[in-house]
């Protein structure tokens, strides 16, 4: 069987969980099956044998992103000629699965990490691209063999949102880890070292954020929740690729106001490699995800697999992997039907929020003991293994008819 995994992605080239989940996807499945990977950002020099990076159209340079990423398409949709099954991650490469699949008469299947109708700040980042990427999305969606969600609420997304797909064909496959990569950190002084280099403080209890600034990650809520921990407590920000100019001013302006306000406000704008950003990890006492929109979240089960209590918003697949009162906390969201996911009530979330971060900082016998959960968590049920086993059943299933 060959399966070609086309993904806007791949390393290293990453900057989000659907980057991820390719990478350690196609690592699992070639020792099973002949994987290809199509990818976007130009040629790779030290992949893996099998993945082709392909550059944007230069005809289309100065093109709204969203015709530049068909442009690509093109390009990836040609790419596999000779494949079983195309298999392809997110709106950017949609639409090069679904041109496969009509041009080489194979089976499309989509992994769904996240839904354009769901994501309507889109449309400050691309305007009319915005569109596009929608149309894209929801063509390759209705006439895809397969989708595999990545949790039962972005199944329940995906049927709610394009009531055209037949229900039948929506798998439920949840994101993985690598146990082996992610774990405590075993060299303490390149984790020194690390620590220093940012100014953080391990002997201070700390607040850890990682994410995108999109309108999607929460990060503007959790700032203004930060604001009522003790002033001891450091909060650490990994936070970098801003969707917009607007986004990243209004969190400038949110870390400006906080670091007037208190000390230890640290704000790591690099992509860590996962060397530097385990170490950061393990030097705090829980891990924050206040997303208003997240199908599952990588990030989390990153946090816990190296060991740390996760406090994250009670949307999305976030419930499947928070165990709550044992692995961490979920923080209750009313949110507004109309697809941004904004809470209700901001204030209540906001103070929500606080309280579940001062809930865990407050007692640091109960956040160790829930991050010895977490980890115990990620073995037994979010196993690369585990995941790509699962991933193939859809194929057999799909290319059975």
């Amino acid at each position: 069987m060959r399966v070609d995994l086309l993904t806007r992605e791949f390393p290293p080239h990453i900057y989000g969980g659907a980057g991820v989940h390719v990478a350690e996807l196609s690592r699992v499945l070639r020792q099973h099956i002949d994987v290809r990977v199509h990818a976007f950002d130009g040629p790779r020099t030290d992949a893996p044998a099998g993945v082709t990076g392909f550059s944007d159209l230069p005809e289309l340079a100065d093109a709204n992103p969203a015709l530049r990423t068909f442009g690509v398409d093109l390009l990836l949709a040609q790419a596999c000629e000779g494949a079983d099954l195309a298999h392809s991650h997110t709106w950017y490469a949609n639409l090069g699965g679904h041109l496969a699949s009509l041009l080489f008469d194979i089976p499309h299947v989509i992994s769904a990490h996240s839904l354009e109708p769901l994501r309507p700040w889109k449309a400050e980042q691309l305007g009319g691209g915005y569109a596009l990427s929608s149309w894209a999305e929801r063509t390759a969606y209705e006439a895809a063999a397969g989708i595999i969600a990545v949790s039962g609420g972005m199944r329940e997304d995906i049927l709610r949102t394009y009531p055209n797909v037949d229900p039948a064909c929506v798998h439920v496959v949840h994101n993985g880890i690598d146990l082996q990569g992610w774990q405590p950190p075993s060299d303490a002084e390149h984790r020194a070292q690390v620590l220093a280099r940012y100014g953080i403080d391990e002997d201070r209890r700390a607040v850890v954020f990682v994410g995108r600034i999109t309108r999607q990650k929460g990060l503007p809520y959790l700032l203004r929740a930060v604001r009522r921990l003790a002033d001891d407590v450091q909060i650490i920000l990994c936070a970098g690729a801003p969707d917009t100019p607007e986004i990243m001013a209004e969190v400038q302006g949110l870390v400006e106001e906080l670091r007037g306000e208190r000390d230890g406000v640290i704000w790591i704008e690099d992509m860590l490699p996962r060397a530097g950003l385990i170490a950061v990890l393990s030097a705090a006492t829980t891990f924050v995800c206040p997303s208003i929109y997240e199908p599952l979240g990588i990030v989390n089960l990153e946090a816990m697999a190296v060991g740390l209590p996760v406090i994250g918003s009670a949307t999305g697949g976030i419930p499947e992997v928070i165990d709550d009162g044992t692995t961490g906390l979920l923080v209750p969201i009313d949110q507004v039907r109309d697809g941004t996911g904004t809470p209700t009530d901001p204030k209540r979330f906001v103070s929500d929020l606080s309280d579940a971060l001062n809930q865990v900082l407050d007692d640091p016998q109960r956040a160790a003991e829930m991050g010895r959960a977490a980890r115990q968590r990620v073995e037994d049920h979010f196993s690369w293994e585990a995941i790509a086993e699962r991933t193939l059943e859809v194929y057999r299933k799909v290319l059975a008819g």
